[in-house]
């Protein structure tokens, strides 16, 4: 079967899974042990790893990473911590129609909590305007959130920009870069950003790890903890460290970090001949910026096919038709609607995502695959029903 879902999820590099080994066993030490040999061996693979994390995202100190299970739950941390922490001088957060469930939802939480969202709108290639965030923000936003790539379409939002004119007012900058990390140059420094949201699993690493740069310094951001029970993590997220998936989760970034100039271009390459291949079809539709993208994302719409019917039949290759978090729901993708596009260009679209083990010859076969049942199910629909991708 040919994997081809890996904005989804990715399998765990075999180095990964060398470097992790030794922590189920042999050092299993509690890395809060103080008074051990077993905790301080255990303590200092956790603090490496910290310090490959923090590297990679150009952090000034290894202590602004927080270790979570994962970039939903880093999220929640970020926009109800910071929202919380902040109720007295702000009741204001911006963020963009696009987002994943795990920055739409806690902010839906606070708006129930009697906080103001603006959700901001995306043009049709996905991309949010720097001057409509800053026509949003008022003497009372509390902090802006925006992606720094899309979990379905792969689109790159201008976090730059977007992170000066945050830096400019005075407002906390949070970005969700759980398909960023490892892909793109990232620098919270450069960018303005002070908070980060990132996870092991989509860059090789092990599932159930994730981690939430919190910026230093002066003035200090402040959160208020989601839980409670014991001072592990700066106090910020109570909870016995997962040695071996921390561990996992430095060494998947230090080898996506070492391997990134090289792999990017040759997934971009694979992604671009498997488009030209779709292209051959006629009626394929690219969602999202042509560029402006991960360079293993393809999104596109089919004409006269419907993604769920598409994907039942492709029993041997894995594709989906968006957010894994989102597959189980029977609404449309917000993402793609937020795009403009018309219902069945939405219903029509299937998201590829490549990776590390995507070879030419998977791309060539999953396309001949992915052609011939395209072929068959437009056979089997009424020609009324083709060319609807346009609104």
């Amino acid at each position: 079967m040919i994997y081809l879902d890996h904005q989804s999820t990715t399998p765990t590099d075999a180095r990964v899974v060398e470097a992790m080994l030794p922590y189920f066993d042999r050092e299993f030490g509690n890395a809060a042990s103080r008074t051990h040999a077993f905790g301080w061996r255990a303590e200092a693979a956790v603090e490496l790893a910290r310090e490959s994390i923090a590297r990679a995202l150009g952090a000034a100190e290894p202590r602004e990473i927080v270790f979570t299970s994962g970039a939903t739950e880093s999220n929640n941390l970020a926009i109800l911590g910071a929202a919380r922490a902040g109720r007295a001088r702000g009741d204001h957060l911006v963020t963009v129609a696009t987002e994943h469930s795990a920055v739409l939802e806690p902010c839906q939480a606070l708006a129930r909590e009697g906080f103001r969202v603006t959700v901001l709108p995306v043009d049709r290639d996905g991309l949010v305007d720097p001057d409509a965030v800053a026509a949003a923000l008022d003497d009372r936003t509390l902090l802006v959130s925006v992606m720094a790539a899309n979990n379905e379409i792969g689109v790159l939002q201008p976090i730059e920009a977007i992170g000066a004119l945050c830096r400019a007012r005075g407002v906390l900058f949070h970005t969700d870069a759980a398909q960023a990390l490892g892909k793109v140059a990232l620098d919270v420094a450069a960018a303005g950003v002070d908070l980060l949201s990132c996870t092991a699993h989509k860059l090789h690493g092990p599932k159930g790890i994730g981690a939430l740069y919190v910026r230093g310094g002066r003035p200090r951001v402040r959160l208020e903890p989601l839980l409670h029970g014991g001072g592990h993590e700066r106090g910020l997220r109570p909870g016995t460290l997962p040695v071996p998936l921390v561990v996992g989760f430095g060494r998947a970034v230090e080898i996506a970090e070492a391997e990134r100039a090289a792999e990017q271009p040759r997934l971009a390459a694979l992604r671009d001949r498997l488009l030209a291949r779709l292209d051959a079809l006629g009626g394929v539709a690219l969602n999202g910026h042509r560029s402006l993208r991960l360079a293993g994302n393809a999104n596109v719409a089919i004409d006269g096919v419907e993604a769920d019917a598409l994907l039942a039949a492709l029993h041997d290759v894995a594709l989906s038709a968006g957010s894994a978090c989102t597959s189980a729901r029977p609404e449309p993708s917000h993402v793609l609607r937020a795009l403009g596009l018309p219902d069945a260009a939405v219903r029509s679209s299937v998201r590829i995502g490549l990776g590390r083990g995507t070879t030419e010859a998977d791309v060539d076969a999953a396309a001949a695959r992915i052609a011939e049942e395209v072929r068959a199910l437009r056979a089997a629909r009424p020609a009324a029903t083709l060319g609807r991708l346009s609104p």
